[in-house]
């Protein structure tokens, strides 16, 4: 039993068990492997923010004009998406610079989840909060790594239902979401590696605020001179 023992955790810490000359070819693996994500990662957002790029550029102007009007942002997913949600709703609640908007993440109201979950369903916990809070001027932005969760897809729907612009995350093919046309701006990032999806969703997310913020700047301008 103890020989057994201590076999699985040398497995799962190879680097503690290893002889010296292991431990060398295990680090150099580690190197080459961290390098090839590096690159990999590099690459797939630098050809995903060039691919989309005048998509970018029309989603961010279309918020800017919700945002004009007083529009909020609603951001909504689940699990790593739902921190996602969380990180967009604050980058544009209290940018590093530029003009803050009103934006929350609905996934982040644990109370309201939770009670709707419980209540209802899970698949209707962004829909319901939606129907509840959202005005026409508003903006809903639902990301899911697949493209298929279901939650995601009936706030869509919602959404769309009540006028709002929807804005969509998804990877791989996009999925449903892909399928549906209750998303008005869709960015599909192309990969098979859920980690390489997430890693380049943040990086679009982040130039899209950045591009409505230069969006909003020239819509004040132009309001000031008009």
């Amino acid at each position: 039993m103890k020989h057994a023992a201590e076999g699985s955790l040398a497995s799962l810490y190879p680097l503690v068990h290893a002889s010296a000359a292991d431990g060398r070819s295990v680090l150099a693996e580690i190197e080459r492997s961290t390098a090839e994500k590096a690159r990999e990662a590099a690459s797939l957002r630098e050809e995903t923010l060039l691919r989309l790029a005048d998509r970018l550029i029309s989603c961010a102007s279309a918020m800017a004009i919700r945002f004009g009007l007083g529009g909020r942002l609603f951001t909504f997913g689940n699990g790593g998406s739902s921190t996602d949600a969380s990180a967009v709703a604050q980058l544009f609640l209290q940018p590093p610079s530029g003009r803050p908007v009103a934006a929350s993440s609905l996934a982040a109201e644990t109370a309201v989840v939770t009670a709707l979950a419980n209540d209802v369903g899970f698949d209707a916990v962004f829909a319901r909060q939606l129907a509840a809070l959202a005005e026409p001027t508003d903006i809903a932005l639902g990301l899911s790594t697949s493209g298929n969760s279901e939650n995601v897809l009936r706030a869509f729907e919602e959404a769309s239902r009540r006028g709002l612009l929807t804005i969509g995350f998804a990877g791989y093919d996009g999925g449903r979401m892909a399928e549906t046309d209750t998303i008005d701006h869709l960015f599909v990032i192309h990969s098979p590696s859920a980690h390489r999806i997430q890693e380049t969703r943040t990086t679009l997310y982040h130039a899209l605020w950045e591009l409505s913020q230069y969006a909003l700047a020239r819509q004040t301008r132009r309001d000031r001179v008009g």
